[in-house]
């Protein structure tokens, strides 16, 4: 019997060992817009935690990441528009307060394949022509946008419903969100959007700079002129200087981290916001992103350290021409 017992205790003994040295695991979905930048931060945390936390980052675009988070399931969620209204309503009825970050800038880039040797540039309102719901089944062809454009198929690639990359350019572009046609090829993983424009000599679609940047070879960029010479005249393409400045309209806007109120108490998450805000700059250029400028950065890190809780754009999801630095400094 003694020996029973003390083979039972030894065995506590281990598996409290083994429990207390196993990897801390911070959980992480989202938007695929973030995720280049939350992998490449998750990759190079860890290394400097020498394999103490564990970091796991999916990508089931914005809505499905706060579908997951506002369930409780995960710590941080990632997401390429601020949190809507419904999913304000989620998180409160299952008791998970947030902190809205900022960490990067985005350029939505119109991309089409290189061999289209006809489309020099396209206007916002052409672009609403294509994609506002009245034109399914309608606007089909090239020539139906400009006369002059070959009498071919248009055949477009966007991103999935649940991303908020589709919400933040349907409001951008149509005038309202989650307002488009739906004969179009979507997809929540942005590599299957870049394979079939890349394949498809008459493809038009959208989806975040940083895609664009990795896949130059295989793309073509397709400058847009939003008509309105205050914010810079003519066709415009989603370089850094014209995203900082603001002259690439409507289509630049801020990508976000949602951390879980009660998951930044742990002294894992603390570590991994903290590295992630003194990274985001330098990590998010590499992926082909534009950072914010170094006086967001401290007020994100400071908006974290103090826990404000919510969201500085009230929770009515994707708005057009906001800059965060500003709205940081008001609140």
């Amino acid at each position: 019997m003694k020996r029973i017992v003390a083979s039972l205790l030894i065995m506590i003994a281990l598996s409290f060992t083994i429990t207390s040295h196993a990897a801390q695991l911070i959980k992480i979905d989202g938007s695929s817009t973030v995720y280049p930048i939350t992998e490449a931060v998750a990759e190079e945390f860890q290394k400097i935690e020498n394999g103490n936390t564990r970091t796991t980052v999916g990508i089931s675009g914005t809505g499905g990441g706060f579908k997951k988070f506002c369930a409780g399931e995960t710590d941080v969620s990632d997401a390429s528009r601020p949190i809507k209204p419904t999913e304000v309503e989620l998180c409160k009825k299952n008791g998970v307060e947030y902190i809205e970050l900022p960490v990067a800038y985005d350029g939505l880039a119109v991309i089409i394949n290189p061999k289209n040797n006809w489309v020099d540039y396209m206007t916002v309102k052409e672009l609403k022509k294509l994609w506002e719901p009245e034109a399914q089944g309608k606007i089909t062809k090239w020539n139906q946008i400009r006369y002059n454009w070959p009498n071919k198929e248009i055949h477009l690639f966007g991103a999935g419903v649940d991303s908020g990359t589709y919400d933040y350019f349907t409001e951008a572009v149509v005038g309202k969100e989650h307002s488009s046609r739906g004969d179009f090829t979507s997809s929540e993983d942005d590599n299957v959007l870049v394979q079939g424009i890349s394949n498809d000599n008459f493809a038009l679609g959208f989806f975040g700079m940083a895609y664009y940047e990795h896949n130059k070879d295989k793309l073509k960029i397709v400058p847009v002129d939003d008509e309105n010479d205050a914010n810079g005249k003519g066709p415009i393409i989603p370089e850094y200087e014209n995203v900082v400045k603001g002259t690439y309209q409507p289509l630049s806007r801020p990508l976000f981290i949602y951390v879980s109120k009660k998951s930044a108490d742990k002294q894992e998450v603390k570590r991994f916001i903290d590295f992630y805000m003194k990274s985001a700059a330098e990590l998010s250029k590499e992926v082909g992103y534009i950072s914010l400028p170094n006086t967001a950065y401290e007020l994100v890190l400071k908006r974290f350290e103090k826990r404000v809780i919510g969201s500085v754009f009230g929770g009515h999801g994707s708005q057009v021409g906001v800059k965060i630095e500003e709205l940081l400094k008001k609140e």
